[in-house]
């Protein structure tokens, strides 16, 4: 008998300020009511729907948004509640995996630090800004003894769409504060892998293992939280499908998967980010049939788990 196959759920808890900096628009849009969204609203949302389902989950924090007040008390919560929290970064910076080696071990290790300190528990894992890995932060990676990353998204029509708004922004005279990355992710291997260590979007031996992000066979179409509570339902449906096969799915959402317009969100911030004009509640109960699809036909386990499992055959 085969191993199971295993699918993971993840969070990103980007706070709304970091969609103004991808978006170009200033951060003064947002009031303390909108600042403090994430952990006041979203996490909780998350956590109701994670223990309907019954579905273990990873939340992905960023250990500047620790300043927040709530933000820690929210990440205890889901600590106890049995959720993974692992780091996506300190400050957050589009840019980390460009920068020098030695700013890079610095966000890292502060970040793995700051959550420790919140949580209680050092995190295992690690999710890049923007998806976008580098040999100088994979080796910051390494050298932090991480045992995962999940920070791979060979998306096509994803790195496609990310660079016509980014140069419509540029044109518009409000740059976004977003990446691109190298094309050399799309050609990034689609299941669990282990890097090389001079190109980390090539196979090798690195002792972080690699978890991609679930795209699709062929077109390399993102299953992720954007697509499952926008895009039509049929769609949906069909690119779940085209997945059951997977090894490892690997479904990522953000903290505004579950924020909408019940929430008084600033209309130009809704303007630019679609998905954030839906309610809430609509995008919940789409999560809530998603997640029993993924408990039908998979061994739902956090991304810590399903790195150590995967970890033994790799």
């Amino acid at each position: 008998m085969g191993a199971p196959r295993l699918a993971s759920v993840s969070v990103d808890l980007d706070s709304l300020h970091h969609y103004c900096r991808i978006q170009g628009l200033p951060e003064t849009l947002l009031d303390d009511r909108a600042r403090d969204l994430v952990h006041a609203e979203a996490i909780p949302r998350f956590l109701d729907a994670f223990r309907e389902a019954g579905v273990p989950a990873t939340f992905f924090a960023i250990g500047e948004d620790l300043v927040l007040p709530g933000m820690a008390g929210a990440l205890r919560a889901a600590h106890v509640a049995g959720v993974e929290v692992a780091s996506h970064s300190h400050a957050h910076d589009y840019a980390l995996s460009r920068r020098p080696a030695a700013a890079i071990a610095e966000d890292v290790q502060g970040s793995l630090a700051a959550l420790e300190q919140a949580v209680g528990v050092r995190p295992v894992g690690f999710r890049a800004p923007g998806y976008t890995l580098s040999a100088a932060l994979y080796a910051a990676l390494c050298d932090a003894g991480l045992a995962y990353d999940s920070s791979t998204f060979p998306a096509a029509p994803y790195y496609a769409a990310k660079a016509a708004v980014m140069g419509a922004l540029a044109l518009l005279g409000r740059p976004s504060r977003s990446v691109l990355d190298s094309p050399r992710v799309l050609a990034a291997p689609r299941v669990p892998y282990r890097p090389d260590l001079a190109q980390p979007y090539a196979r090798g031996r690195g002792a972080v293992l690699e978890l991609p992000v679930a795209v699709s066979p062929g077109l390399g179409v993102p299953f992720i939280g954007t697509l499952a509570v926008a895009a039509p339902w049929p769609l949906v449906r069909q690119v779940y499908g085209s997945l059951r096969g997977s090894a490892h799915l690997n479904f990522e959402l953000h903290a505004v998967d579950l924020l909408g317009r019940e929430d008084g969100l600033p209309p130009a911030l809704v303007r630019q980010q679609r998905d954030l004009g839906i309610s809430w509640a609509e995008k919940r109960e789409r999560l809530g049939e998603l997640f029993s699809w993924m408990r039908r036909d998979f061994d739902v386990v956090s991304l810590r788990d399903a790195a150590a499992q995967l970890g033994r055959t790799l």
